[in-house]
């Protein structure tokens, strides 16, 4: 059986709660380096959050460096030039400038027409943002996320419990900071359609997070009350239920994404592709990740926290310890042992068959006789005699008269 299927049919024995430590490193890493690239490389918005004009004419020959040497030359600081690919084939020129007043945006139009020779009127297209408009976007777009942070505390909270609503959200900022802090590594271009992808991630990575703490509610139902599993075993048991589905869900969702990010954005060069697909491939990637190495194992600290399951683990541990002290077989020695230490993902019913076989079972203890007893038959009868006849009794086969 191929490890797909195991993982399909929940039966890994991967540790991945009891290494949930390595996991918080690696998050925190990539985090922190999210958090000092925004803090000290920033981002690069587009005109429409800081304001300016655009302007894009056909390239017809002309260079990035020679576009970008004859804006500057009308006046114009610190332009950014790119070339941007047509449906139809050909290339185009585009221009970002900074805030620009209506005269000096005639007079960029007038030389751009005259130094490349086309029509002003028909080849060249211009667009004007106000910076306030960015902002608008910018405040109602965190407005937005603040809303569906509320709603999603709520109904997880309702839904299943509150230290659940904890975990996916600290999953939700997680898989959030990633996605911008690439924007800031990157420089990708932050338009209105990157906080459209951004607000989509959200949706997927909490569909995955709840996929999975649906399980887990399922497999601690009434666990406090019995003496086989610590919490973090019982969610460790739903993550290996869940793995391939997470995996196919996210798989499903790449790929279409992935066509839009490499095959638009970088062969046919559509910018606007770009942005939006760059922010959905690393978002619905990071939430598949935080759901199953970040939500669920902060979900099993939170919740080993709690009194009744604090006893649970004294318990099993307990339960585990003296079965290895009755010299129990090797198989339940060993699956004591892996409990016995600093974490617990493996159970003893998560031993192999193989080895449950081959324990050896206790030899039933033989009946032993009653003093004096010895040589008799149960019930302590003496052996009675046998005639002639065949007949007990010693009386012979004829009828008495």
């Amino acid at each position: 059986m191929g490890l797909a299927s195991r993982l399909y049919r929940g039966e890994t024995t991967f540790p991945l709660i009891q290494r949930r430590k390595g996991f918080y490193v690696v998050s925190v890493v990539l985090v922190l380096i999210c958090l000092l690239s925004m803090a000290f490389r920033g981002f690069n918005v587009g005109e429409e959050f800081k304001g300016g004009a655009t302007f894009q004419w056909p390239a017809k020959g002309v260079s990035v460096a020679d576009a970008r040497s004859t804006i500057t030359g009308l006046g114009v600081a610190d332009p950014t030039v790119q070339t941007v690919g047509l449906s139809g084939g050909g290339t185009d020129l585009r221009v970002t400038t900074g805030p620009l007043t209506q005269a000096k945006i005639g007079q960029v139009i007038d030389g751009i027409a005259a130094k490349y020779k086309v029509d002003k009127n028909n080849d060249i297209t211009e667009s004007d943002v106000g910076a306030s408009w960015g902002k608008q976007v910018t405040s109602k777009a965190l407005q937005g996320l603040v809303l569906f942070l509320i709603a999603v505390i709520i109904y997880i909270s309702i839904r299943f419990e509150p230290k659940m609503a904890i975990a996916a959200i600290v999953a939700l900022i997680h898989d959030l900071i990633l996605t911008a802090g690439i924007y800031s590594i990157t420089h990708f271009v932050v338009t209105p359609a990157t906080v459209i992808a951004l607000l989509t991630v959200l949706g997927y990575s909490l569909y995955d997070t709840i996929v999975v703490f649906d399980k887990v509610e399922e497999n601690t139902r009434g666990l406090a009350g019995r003496s086989t599993q610590t919490y973090s075993e019982a969610a460790e048991l739903a993550v290996h239920q869940t793995f391939m589905r997470s995996i196919n869900t996210s798989l499903i969702a790449l790929l279409p994404v992935s066509g839009l990010l490499f095959v638009g954005a970088f062969l046919l060069g559509a910018g606007t592709l770009k942005d939006l697909a760059l922010a959905l491939f690393v978002g619905l990637a990071s939430g598949a990740y935080s759901s199953l190495f970040l939500a669920t194992p902060l979900l099993a600290d939170l919740k080993e926290r709690e009194p009744q399951y604090k006893a649970l683990q004294q318990r099993v541990l307990a339960r585990r310890s003296g079965n290895v002290a009755k010299g129990g077989s090797k198989f339940q020695q060993r699956a004591a042992a892996r409990a016995a230490g600093a974490a617990l993902p493996v159970a003893a019913e998560q031993v192999t068959a193989d080895e449950a076989v081959a324990a050896p079972a206790p030899a039933a203890a033989a009946p032993t006789a009653p003093a004096g007893a010895a040589g008799r038959r149960p019930g302590n009868q003496p052996k009675k005699k046998k005639s002639k006849g065949g007949r007990p009794g010693g009386s012979s086969g004829k009828k008495r008269r």
